[in-house]
């Protein structure tokens, strides 16, 4: 039931730039291009009609000394970059982000960019649309999205990019901010690397054909959240000129919870960078700590020594062992106030005055929540009527109206949590070219196997496909994104709403439909769907009236009702603790959360030997 547990198993589900230099016009050899950059020179392939330049560096590795710190231009126009197999970062190995393998996979020399462009691009200004990819800030990679229809039929040119993921991406301990200077003080390395590649694009994109004054920053899931706290921060001025953030949030942890610890030593994360680094070695950790707090001039370089020689892998197979028995959060987006308002993104965007000409769309999905809860066996069951020897389980509801009342609830926050709420902090902010929607295409067609509509709809990461003309989602796929007119027709909307408002800063979906401007006042947002369903609308959520259905609903336990209610106010934001503990005059406070959950986990996995049907 937890988002938490399976949000590394997405597919969906964020990045940076800086480089100087001036670059040499762009060769033309038979059917692939050359062009140098401050970074070196790029090979180009051409392929229907697109060309594509891959893995050229924006940075210096990350690597060694390099590790925690803030990413550093790469200035090298002599190399001859070379396409490589397996440059993702560190992280965890899972088919639904792309990333094959098993176990820890990737690498710390991971700051690669792909760019691809339409062909007679070159003495062009083409709008320039960056991809920041999902994952939870965990997991994923530049290579899984392919843009090339996009790029053919709109003549826009994309960046796609990795960044560092995880505790590499995102850390706190006082060896590291405590010692370091200037920008390096930061927390937030992953979202510096975002920032250094866009400041690579801005100084080489003319070459490739692109226009380095129009940038459109475009991400989903986590890679929405990078875009919203881009937004926020005072670092991302006058890198880009649009932004749209696809079922993004702005959760954020403050300094204690990410190195997990409070100022009197006690645990209040147990995957703070303290309790994990305990864990992963405590005789030796707290040996070079306690020299470290007895005398931190004296120790500091040699403790910075010790966590810059402790094994990438090991130290994230750690992390991936204690989430397992832990509902405490990965620490990632950290409030240090230099990249990252000191109270947070919802803070930096009500601040974020310079960049208030950006015209901005957020948005989210009807059933957001489905494509976690769809394979839960707390809500569903499977059986496998051609045996298990055709491991191809037959999933039906076990009480599809606790299911729909869970999607429905945890769906609404989302909205209002991840689009609602921070377009009406840039609103504070000045803010004025403000669009909203709600992705509601849910044409699927059911099989003898599963009720695909109703089980998985409009789910989490499912508008990606309809963006990037490619429908893969394995062998269910067929399904899900049924070929036919209706998936067409989204098609077409989805991809001239984001390809005209990348070009004008207007969303035109190209039917009559008028997309109007969001504000606090009416709300207005697109649904966003095939062609006989789209449509304007509004509504003016909130927690009290998400939560207020929940209670008034006749549909689950009390237990349930807090379960669901716990994260709606947790999840998609910072937590709002004090108005869970008063919901519902405090009836929740009879139960242990963190124990109940684990009790349904347990129970699921001893009876099925997984809380999925996967």
């Amino acid at each position: 039931m937890s988002q938490k547990l399976t949000s590394k198993n997405l597919f969906i589900t964020s990045f940076c730039l800086f480089a100087l230099g001036s670059c040499m016009n762009p060769m033309q050899q038979g059917n692939s291009l050359t062009i140098s950059t401050s970074s070196g020179v790029s090979q180009g392939a051409l392929s229907k009609n697109v060309i594509t330049w891959e893995d050229i560096p924006y940075a210096i590795p990350p690597e060694g000394d390099l590790r925690w710190k803030a990413p550093r231009p790469l200035i090298s126009p002599e190399l001859i970059i070379t396409p490589k197999e397996g440059n993702g970062c560190l992280q965890e190995a899972s088919i639904y982000a792309g990333i094959q393998g098993e176990g820890i996979v990737g690498q710390e020399d991971c700051l690669y960019l792909d760019i691809k462009a339409p062909v007679n691009n070159f003495n062009r200004r083409l709008p320039v649309m960056f991809w920041i990819h999902g994952g939870g800030n965990t997991s994923g990679l530049k290579d899984y999205y392919d843009f090339s229809e996009l790029i053919r039929q709109h003549q826009v040119l994309v960046v796609t990019i990795n960044y560092r993921l995880g505790p590499m991406g995102w850390f706190t301990h006082p060896a590291i901010q405590g010692l370091q200077n200037g920008i390096d003080k930061t927390s937030n390395f992953g979202t510096l690397d975002i920032m250094e590649a866009l400041k690579w694009v801005k100084s080489n994109i003319q070459n490739f054909g692109g226009d380095p004054d129009n940038i459109t920053i475009f991400g989903e899931s986590a890679g929405g959240n990078n875009v919203l706290s881009l937004l926020a921060s005072p670092k991302g001025n006058g890198l880009f000129h649009k932004a749209i953030s696809q079922s993004g949030y702005t959760t954020s942890f403050t300094k204690e919870e990410a190195l997990g610890v409070n100022h009197k030593g006690e645990v209040v994360n147990q995957l703070g960078s303290d309790p994990v680094l305990s864990s992963y070695d405590v005789i030796g950790y707290l040996s070079i700590k306690n020299f470290f707090n007895k005398d931190p001039k004296k120790y500091g370089e040699e403790y910075q020594r010790y966590l810059r020689s402790i094994d990438g892998k090991a130290l994230l197979e750690v992390y991936e062992k204690l989430s397992k028995d832990t509902y405490d959060r990965l620490p990632l987006l950290t409030r240090d106030g230099i990249v990252t308002h000191i109270n947070g993104v919802s803070a930096g965007l009500a601040s974020s005055k310079e960049k208030n000409k950006i015209p901005v769309i957020a948005g989210s999905n009807k059933d957001e929540l489905s494509l976690w809860l769809g394979s839960n066996r707390y809500f569903v069951k499977a059986s496998y009527p051609l045996t298990k020897l055709v491991p191809i389980p037959k999933i039906e509801f076990k009480r599809e109206d606790l299911y729909k009342l869970w999607v429905k609830t945890r769906s609404q926050g989302w909205k209002l949590r991840g689009v609602d709420e921070p377009l009406m902090e840039l609103e504070k902010a000045g803010y004025d070219s403000l669009y909203a929607y709600r992705f509601d295409w849910d044409d699927q067609s059911s099989s003898y196997f599963a009720d695909f509509p109703n089980l998985i709809g409009a789910a989490h990461g499912f508008e990606i496909s309809f963006i990037t003309g490619d429908f893969k989602f394995g062998p269910i796929g067929r399904f899900v994104y049924p070929k036919g007119e209706l998936r067409d027709q989204m098609k077409v909307t989805m991809m001239q709403a984001w390809t005209s408002f990348a070009k004008t800063g207007i969303p035109n979906t190209g039917k009559s439909q008028e997309w109007k401007k969001f504000n606090s006042k009416n709300r207005f947002f697109m649904k966003l769907d095939s062609d006989e369903h789209l449509s304007l609308d509004k509504e003016r959520l909130s927690l009290e009236f998400i939560t207020g259905n929940v209670r008034s609903s006749p549909v689950g336990t009390l237990l349930e009702k807090c379960l669901l209610v716990q994260e709606t106010f947790f999840n998609i934001g910072d937590y709002f603790e004090d108005e869970f503990i008063q919901w519902n005059q405090g009836a929740c406070k009879q139960f242990d959360m963190d124990f109940e959950r684990k009790k349904i986990e347990t129970d699921l996995i001893e009876e099925f030997g997984s809380a999925t049907v996967y």
